[in-house]
């Protein structure tokens, strides 16, 4: 990865601008220059270490503790200041490193140390990152936090994609929804989430993508319905499956999709093939027809 990050691009062109007194500055929050014994809840992205913010990357830069997720890649740990104590605290379907309770006491005894902690979670932490519980434990053990918004997957893997989430002549509405919840397909209100002309955003729904195909179908999604699923979006490795409702289970499998994967279900997925733009995106148009069907090696 290129060593011009944003923020030193914006610092040489300031300086290096014969307008420079006219240019924009970047702003130096106070809560991070009094940065002792607070813990900053911090998005990542989806993938790409080009998407973090500014305050994210400086905060990476002034971090004493850093506690984060597997799905973090190596390319934003090497962002992380070389003193800093890193700790591996992910979660990922099939093995936990640490249990939820076990990273938010985690928080709680480092927040308490007086240190710069950050807890860097992929995607955004409000969205499916579980940040709403990590602060409840924060605010219980009267630890000081802030939360930095991260860009959360359904946007940048939609956006990397060439899958705008709303079109006027598509989609009107953008629903987002979990299958790692607990029960959650029962809980779910299947006959809102099913309708017409609404893009949906499934997280983590990869290991449950036969069940979520069968309930939209029998409340009421068309089977043709247009259906994409990213995996590793936003990084140089990201593949985009296009195929149909009736056909999801089947893509999944025959091109061996694995995590992190998001699934994106709706008339907006169609554009995929016009509006692809990022050069390092391998887009596979999935069909059932044997005769035609190419191997995963020869489309990659």
């Amino acid at each position: 990865m290129s060593t011009n990050h944003p923020y030193i691009t914006i610092k040489s062109r300031v300086a290096n601008s014969s307008r420079a007194h006219t240019q924009p500055q970047v702003r130096r929050t106070d809560s991070i220059a009094s940065k002792k014994g607070k813990v900053y809840l911090v998005g990542s992205g989806p993938g790409d270490p080009d998407l973090l913010t500014l305050k994210a990357y400086k905060l990476l830069q002034r971090a004493e503790v850093v506690l984060h997720d597997s799905l973090v890649s190596q390319e934003i740990l090497s962002l992380v200041n070389n003193s800093a104590l890193l700790v591996d605290v992910g979660k990922r379907a099939s093995h936990h490193s640490k249990h939820q309770s076990e990273i938010n006491d985690l928080l709680v005894d480092h927040g308490s140390s007086n240190r710069c902690v950050v807890r860097l979670k992929g995607g955004d932490p409000f969205v499916y990152g579980r940040g709403g519980e990590e602060l409840q434990a924060l605010v219980a053990a009267n630890i000081a936090f802030e939360v930095v918004p991260g860009i959360t997957a359904a946007s940048g893997c939609a956006s990397y994609a060439g899958i705008p989430l709303t079109h006027r002549d598509y989609s009107q509405t953008v629903m987002f929804i979990t299958a790692q919840c607990k029960n959650s397909e029962e809980n779910l209100n299947w006959p809102s989430i099913a309708r017409q002309n609404q893009t949906l955003v499934v997280y983590m729904g990869l290991l449950k993508n036969e069940v979520l195909a069968e309930r939209l179908i029998k409340y009421g999604r068309a089977p043709d319905t247009a259906v994409a699923v990213i995996e590793n979006g936003t990084t140089n490795s990201q593949r985009v499956i296009t195929g149909t409702l009736r056909t999801l289970s089947d893509l999944v499998e025959k091109h061996r999709v694995i995590s992190p994967a998001l699934i994106i279900v709706g008339e907006v997925v169609s554009l995929a093939s016009t509006l692809d733009w990022f050069t390092d995106n391998k887009l596979i148009e999935h069909t059932n027809n044997s005769d035609i069907f190419y191997e995963l090696e020869e489309a990659v």
